[in-house]
């Protein structure tokens, strides 16, 4: 831990003599986890959204470039967007070099969340696989072990006898998609959604920055082509830069911004089952039949599938999808037929055409933009964070160098098309 980051960070640590302290007193003495203060009139950065990725940005602006007179502005509740509703997968197995850079990055972040944070954040580095079922996907896949090999990421592709002493439960003779091997990341995984938030407001708001929920920003407001501040349900608030990072909203923050962004947002829905005993221990990914499925700690069966066909708002999804999802499992994982649905949800996700994000400079000056994650924006959380407190403080960062919004008009796409998952 940098001397920094070991000065700004004074907040009363978690451990295990915290915990039997409060337990003697009843727990009587735990402080807030984050404050709730009144907006000031101005700040030099300000966060729209308090999602994993915003709060990111701004631990990240503080702990590596001393900017703490920051605001993260959120106009529900802190994580209650895609951060709270994914499925918690973690990997960085993507095919193109500056993916791989930022995914690589984001994972090995992950790794020290817990200890970097003094928050857990249950960080499960089971492994992730992704099977290939079709001829076409063994050759995608071979492709995309040996980029990353020369990218420094550990994959290996795998065959089907290892893919059933990995996953005992799976059916490698599937009557219509039959498993031909799978990319295997060991050191994939996955870390609780909710804690990874939790722990980065936390942070923030030790050092100093204002976690403020509840308030929507209606407005942005310019001098020429430049940021001054914005507009919210609570009044103006002044600022040097805008960090804009509202996952789904993007492009409504975008036209408030005064330019439009390449992207589209769908509803995606992920559902978990009843509870049951320890029975699969890794992370599996079948783009092929368009499902992916891991147990949680607490025994459930998490389960997600593609994005709905339609361009919504919505924070549900439609039933024949979760339809077709079960089905193609249930053809992979046939002992999950008999279990019962416990609760179903869904997220508004934002994609782009090439299927990679968007982390980028804008038209508007001191306005800066996050965003077309799509389905896979939890893995990214900490990498996210790094790269856009780096763009913001810096006004360059070679993690973002390739991701500009201006690379649709110049045809630089970074295809991520099959690595992405299975909602691209």
């Amino acid at each position: 831990m940098d001397s920094k980051f070991g000065d700004i960070f004074r907040m009363k640590r978690y451990s295990v003599f915290a915990v039997a302290r409060e337990a003697a007193r009843y727990h009587t003495g735990w402080q807030r986890a984050w404050a709730s203060p009144e907006p000031k009139k101005k700040y030099d950065v300000i966060i729209v959204g308090a999602g994993g990725h915003g709060l990111a940005t701004a631990f990240y602006l503080g702990k590596n470039f001393g900017i703490t007179n920051v605001a993260i502005i959120e106009k529900g509740w802190l994580g209650g967007g895609n951060t709270g509703r994914n499925t918690t997968i973690i990997r960085s197995n993507y095919l193109q070099d500056p993916s791989a850079a930022l995914y690589e990055k984001s994972r090995s972040l992950y790794e020290t969340m817990s200890q970097d944070l003094n928050y857990n954040v249950m960080f499960s580095p089971r492994g992730v696989m992704m099977l290939a079922q079709t001829e076409h996907e063994v050759r995608g896949y071979l492709r995309t072990a040996h980029a990353n090999a020369l990218q420094g990421v550990a994959t290996r592709f795998i065959d089907p006898a290892e893919v059933k002493k990995l996953v005992p439960i799976i059916n490698i003779h599937g009557p219509r998609y039959p498993v031909l091997g799978a990319l295997w990341q060991p050191r994939g995984g996955t870390a609780r959604h909710d804690a990874v938030a939790w722990g980065y407001a936390r942070a923030c708001s030790d050092m100093g920055m204002h976690v403020i929920q509840q308030t929507e920003v209606t407005a942005v407001r310019k001098e020429g082509n430049r940021v001054v501040g914005v507009d919210t349900t609570r009044g103006p608030i002044d600022c040097d830069k805008l960090g804009i990072v509202v996952a789904g909203h993007s492009g409504v923050m975008a036209e408030r911004a005064g330019f439009r962004l390449p992207i589209e947002s769908a509803p995606l829905q992920a559902l978990v089952s009843e509870p049951i005993k320890p029975c699969m221990d890794v992370v599996v990914m079948a783009n092929t039949v368009h499902g992916y499925m891991s147990q949680s700690d607490k025994g459930e069966m998490v389960i997600g599938g593609g994005t709905d066909s339609y361009n919504a708002y919505t924070q549900r999804g439609s039933f024949h999808h979760i339809e077709e999802t079960v089905r193609a499992l249930v053809e992979t994982f046939p002992m999950i037929s008999r279990l019962k649905m416990l609760r179903q949800w869904g997220g508004i996700v934002d994609m782009t055409g090439d299927r990679s994000p968007i982390l980028s400079k804008t038209p508007v000056e001191g306005v800066f933009v996050n965003c077309g994650w799509g389905t896979g924006g939890f893995k990214a959380t900490p990498g996210s964070g790094w790269a856009m407190a780096e763009l913001m403080a810096k006004g360059h960062s070679p993690l973002t160098e390739e991701f500009s919004m201006f690379r649709f008009r110049e045809g630089k796409f970074i295809d991520e098309s099959v690595a992405a998952g299975v909602a691209h």
